[in-house]
């Protein structure tokens, strides 16, 4: 099960990966970026691929989403100096009280 999470967590990280490359291609119009956006993706969903046949997909779908929309929204704060407002912030929280309480719904 431990080692479900990990590729749960392995495969958000690239499917993260493929949106800040998504981000960095400036609409397709630089090659590498863009390759490395389907790459990224490619993988990211192969490897949810596996996660999927081992854990609830309510719950897997609901990290997958959560988690990756925390993470690159943190990036878009951090990297790409997006404005960090309240409402921002605070709906970042909500979203990460949303998927923790997703998993302890958790019926095992």
């Amino acid at each position: 099960m431990l080692v479900d999470w990990l590729l749960l967590f392995i495969a958000i990280s690239f499917e993260v990966a493929g949106t800040t490359a998504m981000k960095l291609s400036r609409g397709f119009s630089r090659l590498i970026p863009t390759v490395f956006m389907f790459l990224f993706y490619g993988i990211g969903l192969g490897v949810m691929n596996l996660v999927i046949k081992r854990l609830d997909i309510s719950i897997v779908y609901a990290v997958w989403s959560g988690v990756g929309t925390v993470m690159v929204a943190l990036i878009g704060i951090l990297w790409f100096k997006e404005p960090a407002t309240v409402l921002k912030m605070v709906s970042i929280f909500l979203i990460i009280i949303g998927v923790v309480g997703l998993n302890l719904s958790q019926s095992r």
